[in-house]
């Protein structure tokens, strides 16, 4: 396996820099629209945008005259990014509190989430953390005037869409036209990876941009300095030729195919027995956690994996609630997933993002991407490796036009975020297109991609 891209940033320091406020250089900008009633933040992942939602909920109730600020995430484990925050410690005005009755980011049944909501907006509380889903059901049963003189936060924005049958889209255009809610919308990703706009033009131009670009916030770490992209071929099932991809000692989240897809084997509990299997040999489970140690084959080392392929209602809650409290690079080093692992999870001393079959869109390359990304001590190389499943013809041609595809496909997720620091110039050539970076010609990048492809 080679990388067909490998990025080398300058360690600046910048990005991770905290001005006088406590704020991160991306905080700093989205803070500087504040006053804007409708703010749209388009920043990668482990940028602060859950931080920089802080200080902007906190400014519009405090300095603004707002009444609620109310967050609404994809999935109830993203929930935990919005948790109590002391910020005065470093320099800001308030502290970021949510009442315990006001966290609807736990297990239960959505009635019961939702008379919480509507027991919020009639009392004098101020903040709630809540998942999309409650939102949408709340939103049915709630006067929408009720909404006015409030912030309504969107995590994950890529999750609405201008489509007459999305219910969030529908939310957002009814806070729009019939109230006079602020709204921050806040995502890494602003596509959707299908046909469909997230917003209309008309509502799209209603919003303040603030942009924070991939090259801006991994130019500006401290450790991490080096960045690849790389496809693994394999024929037959992934199981196989997973020894000679799966690397043991480097903290990975290894996403497993949906069932649905050809690289799946239809048994996904047999595929996480199988990864166990090649990582080393089960010691014990943990009855609390659900943690297994793993004694790792090449040197004896105890691993500590986390299998969030078991849906079960008992187990997955352990093993979430103890991927919340990790404080250190030793409490973790192998989590296994399906459907999870990839929007705003933070795991940030993951070193690789080992994904195997085709994804459905780039936003979910995107996202995964992300978990590997960011900034920690003795971390200074992530890497995102794709196993993909060759075809079973042997002929050259072939495996050229899928190489050419995935280097397209990779080509297109750079060129969203890094094209305004990169400078990209894009020349027609007989390959295909040309793109060459301008202004570093130590970093100078030249791919092609093939029309046909």
């Amino acid at each position: 396996m080679e990388n067909i891209l490998q990025v080398t940033y300058a360690q600046s320091g910048q990005s991770a820099e905290l001005n006088s406020m406590g704020m991160r250089e991306m905080q700093a900008r989205a803070f500087a629209q504040r006053n804007s009633p409708y703010l749209l933040i388009k920043a990668p992942p482990a940028c602060g945008k859950s931080r920089a939602l802080m200080f902007l909920g906190l400014d519009k109730l405090l300095n603004q005259g707002l009444r609620k600020v109310i967050v609404a995430v994809p999935e109830m484990s993203i929930g935990a990014s919005f948790k109590d925050t002391a910020l005065t410690e470093y320099g800001f005005f308030a502290n970021w509190q949510v009442k315990p009755e006001n966290n609807l980011c736990i297990h239960g049944g959505e009635k019961s989430k939702v008379a919480a909501f509507k027991r919020f907006m009639g009392s004098d509380d101020q903040i709630l953390v809540c998942t999309h889903a409650t939102l949408r059901f709340a939103f049915d049963e709630v006067d929408i005037a009720s909404f006015n003189d409030c912030l309504i936060a969107i995590d994950e924005f890529h999750h609405v869409s201008a489509s007459e049958d999305s219910r969030l889209g529908a939310l957002l255009d009814g806070l729009i036209q019939q109230s006079n809610a602020h709204i921050v919308a806040m995502t890494g990703s602003y596509f959707r990876g299908d046909t469909v706009p997230i917003l209309t033009p008309e509502d799209e131009a209603k919003f303040t941009k603030v942009t924070y670009t991939y090259y801006e916030q991994l130019n500006g770490y401290q450790h991490l300095k080096s960045l690849g992209i790389g496809y693994h071929f394999y024929q037959g099932q992934y199981i196989g030729a997973l020894p000679s991809v799966l690397n043991a000692s480097l903290k990975t989240i290894i996403h497993i195919p949906n069932v649905n897809s050809g690289e799946s084997t239809k048994d996904k509990h047999t595929e996480v027995d199988a990864i166990l299997d090649v990582l080393g040999e089960v010691q014990s489970k943990d009855p609390d956690t659900g943690i297994y140690l793993v004694k790792r084959h090449e040197d004896g080392k105890l691993l500590k994996v986390a299998n969030l392929v078991d849906d079960d209602a008992n187990e997955r809650p352990k093993v979430q609630a103890y991927l919340r409290t990790i404080q250190s690079a030793d409490d973790m080093d192998i989590i296994i997933a399906l459907g999870t692992a990839k929007e705003g999870f933070d795991w940030e001393w993951c070193e690789r993002c080992l994904t195997i079959g085709v994804r459905g869109s780039l936003t979910e390359v995107v996202q995964i991407i992300g978990r590997c990304t960011r900034d920690s001590e003795g971390k200074d190389t992530a890497t995102f490796v794709n196993m993909i499943a060759m075809p079973d013809a042997e002929q050259v041609d072939v495996k050229v036009a899928v190489n050419d595809f995935l280097k397209a496909i990779t080509a297109s997720l750079l060129m969203e975020q890094v094209m305004r620091d990169c400078h990209f110039q894009m020349v027609p050539s007989e390959e295909g297109l040309e793109i060459v970076t301008r202004g570093n010609e130590k970093q100078k990048v030249t791919m092609y991609i093939n029309h046909n492809a």
